[in-house]
């Protein structure tokens, strides 16, 4: 248990995420539990020239049900998801303006590649049609901190303000932020989180180009194989996972609901290329410890880690290693998984939808699986609960998140 008074400990009231398995946190767990995957070949734009042709979508989505017109028009769609999620948690923790000091909430939803979509749409416009045919929401709508900026107009919140750009460590570096944040006194409650939107021709024919992606067409339900022999990249997915935190002394004030208390994190660098991640696993082994020091928790008490585990050849290797690593001989004990199985890889929204997917784990006792986990890797030896969901008593999870640049993060999750 804690020492930290209750206005320095850091407590969760609130979960939205907007996904193509599931555009509320209800549906998106359930298709977790259910093993489905979100993965298919796309369709925003026509993909067949491109080496990888596969990604997660969020479909059958239209923002203005949930924005006004306007502000659809004006934004890019990665904080149209960004907002929406925003505005789930918003609700689901049942704070409400008149309740709380506007100058004592932030927000920090930050973004890995921002908005993608727009510059390539803007850029096109600028060569088919000259200087002046380019938008003048050009600027606000590609920018990584606009969603951030956008969910703080929407909900008057005067409190810190800004975005992370991490790559794919992005929305896990934003909640630890937060979580700081919070923890120095600097606000009572954060909105936090990540956003993505990368699913367009420029993104994909670079992340091609470096054959970073997998190259299944054919098969895009079993594309996807975290800690498998013969996996062959990472699959991109899209969308937000958007979290509310509270010093618990303001979430017992106001008789909140609580899921779960955020209780440690860290960051830290490999130091050591510009994608791919330390091959003895140092930087990550250092996250992790940190961020379970600063939680107070042993090793051995953590129940569940939900991996980075993106399908690379590369990462799973070295996540594997650097778990042993930190965890020793309670490595083998642990229940290790990889959601992005199912949901493909958000960049920098992964942190967002995993932390959401962690703290589900806790309150519901059930673990989503590795799918497609049918052969493992002889070099990816711990337990992946491969295939199907599990359920297990979970008191403490650890989340990691890695990004190009040798950027780590881990955050920790526990029970309360």
């Amino acid at each position: 248990m804690s020492s930290l008074p209750d206005s320095q400990r850091v407590v969760v009231t609130g979960l939205g995420v907007v996904h193509g398995l599931g555009q509320s946190v209800d549906t998106f767990w359930a298709a977790l539990l259910a093993g489905r995957n979100g993965i298919d070949r796309i369709t925003q734009f026509d993909a067949s020239a491109y080496a990888s042709q596969i990604g997660a979508e969020v479909r059958n989505w239209n923002p203005e049900e949930y924005m006004d017109p306007k502000e659809v028009r004006r934004n890019d769609r990665y904080t149209h998801f960004g907002f929406v999620a925003a505005k789930q948690a918003y609700a689901d923790s049942g704070l409400s303006s008149d309740r709380v000091d506007p100058d004592r909430i932030g927000v920090i939803v930050g973004s890995g590649i921002g908005g993608m979509a727009t510059f390539e749409t803007q850029h096109k416009r600028l060569l088919e049609g000259g200087p002046r045919k380019v938008s003048p929401f050009t600027i606000p709508a590609l920018i990584g901190n606009m969603c951030s900026g956008l969910v703080a107009i929407e909900l008057g919140a005067r409190g810190p303000n800004f975005g992370v750009v991490s790559a794919c460590a992005t929305a896990t570096h934003a909640l630890g932020e937060a979580f700081q944040m919070i923890r120095r006194g600097d606000a009572d409650v954060m909105v936090a989180g990540g956003a993505e939107a990368a699913i367009t021709p420029f993104a994909y024919a670079s992340f091609c180009s470096m054959k970073a992606m997998s190259t299944r067409n054919d098969d895009p339900a079993t594309a996807c194989r975290p800690f498998a022999l013969g996996r062959d990249g990472f699959i991109m997915g899209e969308g937000a996972g958007v979290l509310v935190l509270e010093s618990l002394s303001h979430a017992r004030a106001r008789g909140a609901r609580v899921y779960c208390e955020l209780a440690g994190y860290a960051a830290t660098a490999d130091a050591f290329h510009i994608t791919q991640p330390d091959p003895e696993g140092k930087g990550l082994s250092m996250a992790m410890r940190r961020a379970l020091a600063g939680a107070g928790v042993a090793p051995a008490e953590v129940d569940y880690v939900n991996a980075h585990g993106t399908s690379t050849p590369y990462n799973d290797k070295f996540e594997t290693l650097a778990i042993k690593r930190v965890f020793g001989d309670h490595a083998r004990r642990l229940a290790v998984s990889s959601t992005k199985s199912m949901t493909g890889h958000l960049l920098g929204a992964a942190g967002g939808i995993e932390s959401i997917i962690s703290i589900k784990t806790i309150e519901s006792g059930m673990i989503a699986p590795t799918i497609n986990l049918h052969e493992p890797d002889p070099e990816c030896d711990l337990d992946y609960v491969p295939n199907q969901a599990r359920a297990l008593k979970t008191r403490i999870v650890l989340s990691n998140n890695l990004g190009f640049g040798g950027q780590n993060a881990a955050i920790v999750f526990r029970a309360i």
